[in-house]
């Protein structure tokens, strides 16, 4: 089993994250070219070679077209969208400030190295120009990040997206289903998190385009490694931040940020508080992690095959960078895995006096708030009056905030919760090639038990544009799976 272990020493960032992956020797210009069917505009992004304590690894920037190197100070105290313009705005999701609005996008992939004005040689794939126009290159620290549009004055448009506009970005590209399920994901836990903090609705956080721009390259970068390493297991070691505040363009914060906290909220995560007055853990790099890592703690037994570096931009006072390491379970060797046995909270309530729109709607409301399943079951109520039970499934920790939201959003006056045992089989993505397009597969699989399920839109798609029933698409992709894999 090919397993890939994070050592979140000095905390994680979306940017390490994908600098970490990089550095187990991606092939550059293939991750390149992934990127690109993303066909996101405003960007040009630096890859470099780069020594930190005498150890070398590998640094990820985003420059953004106007000439700023957004997202990269501790390693990028972007990640924050705490809303900073009006409390709902996740102004700087991985992207320091929201403060600019760009347009076209140049990626080049040019190897060459150079003498760095320290002394230490790099490699870089990069643009070429990501001078800023003061003559400086931005590692932002947090006060320069968010405050930057004070002490320069530039004209910047502030066009935001939200959660639905990145999904739709993401679902319109060419990128595989795996990368795309990946990246939907951690946006989806991002906005949920920032949404509770702020008390907003999810589809109301709204995500800079400063911001948004190096979030969505972080996070659909590190979805892009992932499938291009092909890992069955992926492990973290308890995270590490630091503590005390940092200064954002609207006030004063307390580290951990609120995003991150609440993130770990009932996640089961552990979370280790170092000596180190600023923030180590950004909400990108929490997202990443959280949707990603199937289980938290020790290094599993393994063999190492690869081990790479992805380099933070703060100075700590001790080697700010993170770790990951690639190898296999060793012989007669058992990883557990959370996600085989677990115990879930389930919630209940019957409702007879409501509109069937109205529990259609808080259904799709509870999936994207983080139930793992919401369904309705036919009931008859007192004097035989017919209803509906409504259950939710949720992890653990999170049954006051699913009932929160029951209450709400319906009628109810009251709600059962319990705690049960499930048994999932493992599941991945993989994609089939059927001749008439790709199809995202999901695979579950338990010992010698294996089951296909070809993803419903993307059959449909090929039924409606060759006409085809639309079972005879499922047994194609079903048939081209069981010959291929």
């Amino acid at each position: 089993m090919k397993i890939l272990y994070f050592d979140c020493f000095s905390g994680i960032s979306g940017d390490m994250a994908m600098a970490a992956l990089l550095d187990l020797g991606i092939d550059r210009d293939k991750f390149l070219k992934e990127l690109g069917k993303l066909k996101l505009d405003g960007y040009e992004i630096v890859i470099r070679n780069t020594q930190k304590n005498g150890i070398t690894g590998t640094d990820v920037q985003v420059v953004l077209n106007d000439g700023h190197a957004h997202g990269h100070t501790h390693d990028d105290t972007k990640g924050h969208a705490e809303g900073h313009s009006h409390g709902d705005t996740l102004g700087c999701t991985d992207g320091h400030s929201g403060d600019s609005s760009c347009s076209h996008v140049r990626q080049h992939s040019i190897e060459h190295a150079h003498e760095h004005n320290h002394g230490h040689p790099h490699d870089h794939n990069h643009v070429h120009s990501h001078e800023h126009s003061h003559g400086h290159l931005h590692g932002h620290s947090h006060e320069h990040a968010h405050e930057h549009d004070h002490e320069h004055p530039h004209e910047h448009s502030h066009i935001s997206r939200n959660l639905k506009d990145i999904e739709e970005l993401i679902d319109a590209s060419e990128l595989n289903q795996s990368v795309k399920e990946f990246s939907k994901k951690v946006f989806r836990e991002i906005a949920r998190a920032e949404a509770k903090v702020h008390n907003k609705d999810i589809n109301e956080v709204h995500f800079h385009e400063v911001g948004a721009v190096d979030s969505i390259v972080d996070i659909v970068g590190v979805a892009i490694c992932l499938d291009m390493l092909k890992v069955d297991k992926v492990f973290s070691s308890p995270l590490h931040d630091g503590h005390g505040f940092i200064e954002c363009q609207h006030g004063t914060i307390p580290v951990p940020v609120p995003a991150v906290m609440e993130m770990l909220s009932g996640s089961g995560i552990p979370l280790i508080s170092e000596d180190i007055n600023t923030e180590l853990v950004t909400p990108t790099g929490m997202g990443i992690i959280k949707c990603l890592a199937s289980g938290f703690g020790s290094m599993p037994a393994m063999t190492v095959d690869k081990v790479g570096y992805g380099m933070g931009k703060r100075d700590t006072g001790r080697f700010n960078a993170l770790r990951v390491v690639l190898g296999s379970v060793v012989d007669g060797g058992r990883v557990e895995d959370k996600n085989t046995e677990n115990e879930i909270s389930v919630l209940e309530t019957n409702i007879d006096d409501m509109s069937p729109e109205i529990l259609g709607y808080v259904s799709e409301l509870l999936l994207e708030s983080g139930a793992l399943d919401v369904f309705y079951t036919p009931v008859y109520m007192k004097k035989n009056r017919p209803a509906v039970m409504l259950t939710v499934l949720a992890e653990k920790g999170q049954e006051s905030r699913m009932a929160e939201l029951i209450m709400k959003e319906t009628s109810t006056l009251g709600i059962r919760s319990r705690t049960t045992k499930r048994y999932c089989m493992q599941r991945e993505m993989a994609v089939v090639e059927t001749g008439y397009g790709e199809v995202g597969l999901k695979i579950a699989t338990s010992g010698d038990i294996r089951k296909f399920s070809p993803e419903y839109e993307d059959c449909k798609r090929i039924a409606k544009k060759t006409g085809m029933p639309l079972r005879e698409v499922y047994e194609l992709v079903l048939r081209k799976a069981s010959e291929l894999l």
